[in-house]
Order: C-alpha cells, then structure tokens, then sequence
C-alpha cells in the first residue's frame, strides 16, 4: 500500500505529464510564426515529382496538415478529371481541400483567400509549372503566373496575379 502523500505525488506527477502532453501536442497543431489556423488538405501526386514534395513543404510552413498519395499518371489524370481539372487547367498535382480543388503551384495564401470567401466554383489553379511559384521557386528568378478561379461551367478568371522577376 502506499502512502497517502506518496499516492498523491503520484497523481500530482501523471497530472503533470498529461499537461505537457497536451501542450506539446497543441504546439505540433500550431505554427509558433503564424496566427493561421491549422486546415487539413489532401494532395495526390506521382511518386517521382520533386517539386510536389517542395509545395507540400510550403503548405506545412503555412499551417496546413498535409497528407499525400502517390498515384500512378493514369490514376492522377482519372482524379484529375473527376474533380473538375481539365488540360487547360492541369499542372503536376492536385489537392482536395475541404469542397474545393487545388491545382498545381496554387501559394498557400490564395487558398487561404479561398476558404475565406467560399465563391461557388471548382477550386484554384497555377496552370503548368512557372518558376517561382511555390514549389518551383528555385533561385531569385520568377516568371509572372496567375492563380485562376475554376468555375462549375469550366470558365477561368483571374483570382490573383503574381509578378516575374524581370
């Protein structure tokens, strides 16, 4: 049997751990640099492209909870379609978003924009690949890209203009 203080020590201890626990995990679900609320997104992708796994570290350094699938091309572009991107529309990955669809190098900002606003449309889109969009921002070298809003009927228009370097 153990002592009624030592008992109470015990309990004090568990109690102790449980509070650090808590916090630590509180801190994982936080970006101490940001007042961004943490969003869960799924990105599909194919399992060689270096520069998905590059957005996806932009995601994370902007709060997002990032899970991915790796996809063989045939299945991506299937998914592709189902959710809405269309060859003029499609880079080399895409996200699912709580109802939206991300497309390609879309910044971590205008998705935020996004969910702020929640316009009736498919989701976001960077088409192709540009340098310096985020994900293939390599060097101090930046072509001019446009984040564009996918509506239901397939038409684009421009929800954000990024400059180039030049």
């Amino acid at each position: 049997m153990i002592a009624k203080p030592q008992r109470q020590n015990l309990i004090g201890n568990h109690l102790c751990r449980f509070f650090l626990v808590a916090l630590f995990v509180t801190m994982l679900m936080t970006d101490a640099n940001s007042d961004e609320p943490v969003v869960a997104i799924d990105v599909a992708k194919t399992s060689s492209c270096g520069c998905c796994l590059a957005w996806i570290d932009h995601l994370k350094e902007n709060s997002f909870s990032v899970t991915s699938k790796n996809m063989t091309m045939g299945n991506l572009t299937q998914f592709k379609l189902k959710n809405g991107i269309g060859p003029k529309t499609a880079s080399c990955h895409t996200a699912r978003i709580e109802n939206y669809t991300i497309e390609g190098h879309v910044p971590a900002r205008e998705i935020r924009r996004l969910l702020t606003e929640r316009p009736d449309a498919i989701g976001l889109s960077v088409p192709g690949m540009p340098l310096g969009s985020p994900g293939m921002d390599f060097g101090d070298d930046r072509e001019a890209f446009d984040v564009l809003l996918i509506r239901h009927d397939g038409s684009t228009e421009t929800f954000a203009s990024y400059p180039g370097s030049k």
